[in-house]
């Protein structure tokens, strides 16, 4: 076999821009179009947002069953296909006229996250890297966040110069050449190549294990308690951010922010991640992972309760701290993951994670919408984000260190 080349970095190159732009046109740009689709259909947030309930609902359904794919398969084809039907989907979004067709829409969005997203992209990377899997995974991860700061501005000034429906049509040009992209670079594995991962065979400086593919089957990994602490967590995090995020566009403007403001808003949270998840995914190389994790949840509960304030003056101050310890809980879990259960069943382990995390942050971003419709504001929506955090940070300090033989 030949020895490591270039390529794990190439990987790790096309695994950022992938969440980029899939999570970007999803999770985060989507949002700078509720202003033109309220105003166009008349529709109230619950009903808007219900979209976001299926699309999340059907990832998480779908997420161990194509994790069961991708340990058989590799990664590859669920890109090209997610790829795909990102861009027809977005071409379908230009012509909608009713809640029902844009219900169906988010159905092929949970195609697109199940085989261009979160799940798929750490796999890839975690194949590529044995050394330093913590800074890659933290760099492949920022494309979450970089999109995030991305779209929503480009989308409110697309809308604002083309209208929204012509908007769509543009967008859709972008995951086909992340689908051209796919077909040239990707490569599941480097035994596919004929070559290493990067630093096989050595060990990090933290001691997290390395050479991980054997791991635990599923089966063992649901028999420890970690892995249901794992997906508490998963579950009460995304709800808190998923609300916040695609609730963040509108609150700013109910507060009296212009749309451009709102936009930047959002930018500037997806911006805090991105440092967020670089910053925290290289210290766990280096320090205890269980105090990362824990000082990431709590920084991102601080966020929540100057949220929960509805004040003016204190949403900035939201933003910024959701933000950056958004970002660095969004790696730690991914490789918190990994570390414990390695590689012999990722696609099954990251497929649960997947799915419990989407069906709470699908059921956070409707729930979210309803109560603001019943009490026309967001107090207590976000009060409740800050309860569910709190229980986070509380079953997080049981997480223990699996050993690995």
């Amino acid at each position: 076999m030949n020895k490591t080349s270039y390529r794990p970095w190439l990987m790790l190159a096309f695994a950022m821009l992938m969440l980029l732009v899939s999570n970007g046109m999803i999770l985060s740009g989507l949002s700078a179009f509720d202003k033109s689709l309220l105003a166009e259909f008349g529709w109230n947030r619950g009903t808007l947002k219900a979209r976001d309930l299926i699309t999340l609902l059907a990832t998480g359904l779908a997420a161990p069953f194509i994790g069961a794919v991708i340990d058989r398969i590799g990664v590859r084809r669920l890109i090209l296909v997610g790829a795909a039907v990102l861009s027809l989907a977005y071409y379908l979004y230009s012509r909608v006229g009713s809640p029902m067709e844009v219900y169906g829409i988010h159905l092929l969005f949970a195609i697109v996250l199940v085989g261009c997203g979160l799940n798929v992209g750490v796999i890839l990377v975690s194949n590529w890297f044995e050394a330093k899997r913590g800074t890659a995974l933290g760099i492949a991860i920022m494309g979450t966040s970089v999109g995030g700061m991305i779209f929503p501005p480009l989308i409110t000034q697309l809308v604002s110069s083309q209208g929204w429906r012509a908007a769509f049509v543009t967008l859709a040009a972008v995951p086909a050449v992340l689908l051209v992209l796919a077909a040239l670079v990707v490569r599941s594995r480097p035994a596919d190549v004929g070559e290493l991962a990067f630093g096989a065979g050595t060990a990090s400086k933290a001691g997290a294990p390395q050479g991980l593919s054997s791991g635990l089957s599923f089966g063992e990994a649901l028999r420890t308690p970690t892995f249901w602490i794992l997906c508490f967590t998963a579950c009460m995090t995304f709800y808190a951010m998923m609300s916040a995020m695609a609730h963040l566009f509108l609150h700013m403007q109910d507060l009296g922010f212009a749309p451009p403001v709102a936009a930047k808003a959002l930018s500037l949270m997806f911006g805090l991640a991105l440092v967020g998840k670089l910053v925290f995914g290289a210290l766990s190389d280096w320090l205890d992972q269980k105090l990362v994790y824990l000082a990431n949840l709590a920084v991102m509960l601080s966020g929540a309760v100057a949220l929960a304030t509805l004040k003016v003056d204190w949403v900035w101050i939201a933003v910024g701290l959701f933000g950056l310890g958004w970002g660095g809980m969004y790696t730690m879990l991914q490789l918190q993951a990994i570390n414990a259960f390695g590689l012999k069943a990722a696609g099954k382990v990251l497929g649960t994670l997947v799915m419990v995390e989407a069906i709470g942050g699908g059921v956070g971003i409707f729930a979210t919408g309803v109560l603001f419709d019943i009490h026309k504001n967001y107090q207590l929506a976000f009060g409740l984000i800050c309860v569910l955090l709190t229980l986070s940070l509380l079953a997080s300090t049981r997480v223990k260190r699996l050993q690995l033989g």
